[in-house]
């Protein structure tokens, strides 16, 4: 079992740039694939990108593709998401999340931090 922790978000101008971070507990971090997601007021949760467990490989919805990066530190059992570019539409609450590989749901969430972009 894993346990995760966000941080670093909070109130940007458009066009700014921000990097939240998620801690995970336990020493088998680097068994997990990690997964950002996000989810907007009325919207349904969305997944913003994901890494595998030894980072060489990433994905990203095509809303935050160029914009936003993941990578991962397995020797501080940290996952990041590097946003830049940011506009308005990226408010949302962030979420991290992991799972065993990338045919099984995501098992383990985080409690979210807030991203709000003002225009």
């Amino acid at each position: 079992q894993v346990q995760l922790v966000e941080s670093g978000g909070r109130l940007v101008q458009a066009g700014g740039s921000l990097r939240l971070s998620c801690a995970a507990s336990g020493r088998t971090f680097s068994s997990y694939n990690m997964g950002w997601f996000r989810q907007a007021p009325g919207k349904e949760r969305e997944l913003v990108g994901a890494i595998t467990r030894s980072g060489d490989s990433t994905n990203y919805a095509d809303s935050v593709k160029g914009r936003f990066t993941i990578s991962r530190d397995n020797a501080k059992n940290t996952v990041y998401l590097q946003m830049n570019s940011l506009k308005p539409e990226d408010t949302a609450v962030y979420y991290c999340a992991a799972r065993r590989n990338g045919l099984t749901p995501f098992q383990y969430w985080g409690q979210g931090t807030q991203v709000t972009v003002s225009s």
